[in-house]
């Protein structure tokens, strides 16, 4: 059955979905929808997410929503290569690590990544602290990766294509001119936190990849 995906340029959780989908080898169909048109909220998309918001995956008949579900859904549906484990106990530890992330990382992202560009006062108490708790979760996964070249286990996972997203927005919204100040305490990842550095240029090495990349950060 022929593979479907829906996404938009630059959203952390398409690129999820879009990085399993390669290193799973899977051949699909790209829809890429332009936020600026609304066209995550057409008829046609809301008759396959009511929610209007992407990505969304079909598969067949089947649709899917919500990045993580659809990271579930393909490895249960395509097994080879495994991106939650290879033992209950490792799969265990790649869920953890996932709700980790979204319970302490993911939304303080979205304050920093926020405020930026939407260029609202950067020096503000929510979003330094918000900084702060970022670099203290940075140091949590850089201790991770100084153990081996994955967040969890030996070969890429869901864990790894969870997080990437992430900070590749975070590490773009600091580049510009006016979080100069704010990046300082992230910013080179490579010397702050080099072997977070070696792990983004290794998920940026697979196979691939190069088709998951934001258009428009080009």
């Amino acid at each position: 059955m022929a593979i479907d995906v829906y996404w938009g340029s630059g959203s952390p959780y398409s690129w999820r979905v879009l990085l399993a989908l390669e290193y799973k080898r899977l051949p699909y169909t790209s829809h890429l929808l332009q936020f600026s048109k609304q066209e995550h909220k057409s008829h046609e998309m809301l008759a396959l997410n009511p929610r209007g918001r992407v990505p969304v995956l079909k598969d067949g008949d089947y649709v899917c929503f919500e990045s993580l579900a659809i990271l579930y859904y393909l490895d249960l549906k395509y097994p080879q290569p495994p991106i939650f484990g290879r033992s209950p106990e490792e799969a265990g530890v790649i869920m953890r690590v996932i709700c980790e992330y979204q319970a302490y990382i993911e939304p303080q992202l979205r304050t920093i990544t926020r405020a930026i560009f939407g260029e609202a006062d950067l020096a503000g108490d929510e979003v330094t602290s918000a900084m702060h708790a970022v670099a203290s979760e940075a140091r949590t996964i850089e201790g991770r990766l100084s153990k081996g070249d994955w967040v969890v286990g030996d070969a890429c996972s869901a864990v790894d294509m969870v997080i990437f997203p992430g900070i590749q927005l975070l590490k773009r919204a600091l580049e510009r001119p006016e979080a100069r100040e704010l990046s300082s305490r992230f910013m080179p990842v490579e010397v702050n936190y080099p072997a977070l550095g070696r792990w983004l240029q290794r998920v940026a090495a697979l196979p691939g990849y190069e088709r998951t990349y934001p258009p428009h950060w080009r």
